[in-house]
């Protein structure tokens, strides 16, 4: 039973954190500014908050977290994370586990994953990326050797608990499904035709800079890594995943950060067994997954599972979910 988890923690994964019905993005998913603080609230409510620091004590020397603790974390390393969270997790006495992309901080290139996400919330008529996507396959079709429209639909168009299959698979494809070449030509045409041309001014909007992340790490926060292009490590060579993963350790090292005691999210959730064992030969304390669950320190500590913003209230006076039952 989940109630009968020992050492147990809660460790909850956000995202955009913005004003997002009056912004320029309406339709980009994410979190209300408000809906946050009124979870805060009700996380204060029924958890403990903990800090990654306590969560390493945890795993490494086998100290016992405090009742109902909660870890919160913040992936890609939005702008918003700076000017909207961070005040709020000050102002209620929560701590955060911040997770940027290398590559995306150091020169100011938007990752695919934000292309992607931005060309779906500007372009409302879905079918319309569908066949701009079909129509480029087809022209590049005997260039690389593409499989039938078919093939990729059948493989690619799977609805999960939050999109639909054609928004499955127009991320799918362009995040995993072609080869890497092919991929960023479509990614970057599409991004270009339906949201803009300047990718180096949308980059420096959309994410933190140095100075502010070393802002965060100054006032308590973690920082900790999330690749440095944000690639599915899955599909990546063993050799691949070590220079993905050194150069985001080089990359928190100009942080400050410590490289023999860290902590990791992976991109979309990806990993393999390389991707374990080069973690523990790097001295990775805690990995996180997108698994849907409760944290538990019988487990892998470099497999943890996470509860997304969604799988908790969003109103500060809700009753405990069944989340939050398992816990109390």
């Amino acid at each position: 039973m989940i109630g009968n988890i020992v050492r147990s923690a809660t460790i909850v994964m956000y995202h955009y954190v913005r004003e997002i019905k009056n912004s320029r993005y309406p339709r980009i998913r994410g979190l209300e500014v408000k809906e946050f603080e009124e979870q805060l609230v009700y996380l204060k409510r029924y958890y403990q908050p903990i800090t990654a620091e306590d969560l390493f004590q945890a795993v490494s020397n086998n100290e016992r977290l405090p009742p109902n603790a909660v870890l919160l974390t913040f992936d890609d390393a939005y702008s918003d994370h700076f000017s909207n969270v961070f005040p709020l997790l000050v102002k209620h006495g929560f701590s955060g586990c911040f997770f940027p992309a290398a590559d995306s901080i150091m020169n100011h290139r938007l990752l695919d994953v934000n292309k992607i996400q931005f060309t779906l919330a500007v372009e409302k008529n879905i079918h319309l990326l569908v066949e701009a996507i079909f129509e480029m396959i087809q022209k590049n079709r005997e260039l690389h050797n593409l499989e039938s429209d078919e093939y990729y639909w059948n493989e690619f168009a799977t609805p999960n608990r939050w999109d639909t299959e054609e928004v499955m698979f127009v991320k799918k494809i362009l995040q995993k499904g072609l080869n890497e070449d092919l991929r960023k030509t479509i990614i970057d045409k599409l991004f270009s035709y339906f949201v803009s041309e300047d990718e180096t001014a949308f980059s420096n909007e959309l994410y933190m800079s140095m100075d502010q992340l070393k802002c965060l790490k100054e006032c308590g926060m973690y920082i900790g890594s999330h690749g440095n292009k944000h690639n599915w490590l899955a599909s990546l060579s063993a050799k691949e995943q070590e220079q993905e993963i050194d150069s985001s350790l080089d990359f928190l090292e100009n942080l400050g950060v410590d490289r023999f005691r860290w902590m990791m999210c992976f991109p979309y959730g990806s990993y393999n067994q390389d991707t374990l064992r080069l973690l523990k030969e790097k001295n990775c304390i805690v990995g996180l997954t997108t698994r849907v669950g409760l944290m538990s320190l019988a487990d892998n500590p470099l497999e943890m599972p996470r509860l997304d913003t969604n799988d908790l209230p969003k109103v500060s006076d809700s009753q405990p979910n069944k989340w939050t039952r398992a816990v109390l």
